[in-house]
């Protein structure tokens, strides 16, 4: 589902990414809902073959760019990767020589947005975007 280009002020977007066998085949899914949670658009992805941290990093660069795409001045990312918040909160430092590209080219991106949060979420809370980074896969297999 996907809306027109609109300015919103404030976006929550959950995000998530899956890896069937890690590395394995890939896929990345995001639903981005306005303040009163109501959804605004949801996309999933297939990566190709990937780790479940890239994965995550890439579901949050989609998730980053769809922001600035809506013109949003605030954003809540939520996800399930405890790694990816601790990373992006300045906790854990970037060690790995595969995320820190992703790592820069994200915070580039969040950079463009005036004000943004990430937080982490239990698995239970991201279902939605769960299951679309796993369709992102399935619908790869399908080709």
């Amino acid at each position: 589902m996907q809306h027109k280009t609109s300015e919103l002020d404030e976006l929550i977007i959950h995000t998530d990414g899956a890896s069937r066998g890690n590395p394995g085949k890939a896929g990345i899914g995001i639903v981005i809902y306005d303040k009163e949670h109501h959804i605004i658009e949801e996309a999933c992805r297939y990566i190709g073959k990937s780790t479940n941290n890239v994965a995550e990093y890439r579901s949050m660069i989609l998730a980053a760019q769809k922001a600035i795409h809506h013109n949003a001045k605030r954003v809540i990312f939520k996800t399930d990767s405890e790694l990816l918040v601790r990373q992006l909160n300045g906790i854990y430092r970037v060690k790995s020589a595969s995320i820190l590209p992703l790592y820069n080219e994200l915070m580039a991106l969040l950079h463009k947005i005036s004000v943004w949060k990430i937080q982490h979420v239990r698995r239970e809370e991201n279902i939605h975007a769960d299951a679309l980074a796993n369709q992102g896969i399935d619908d790869s297999l399908e080709r």
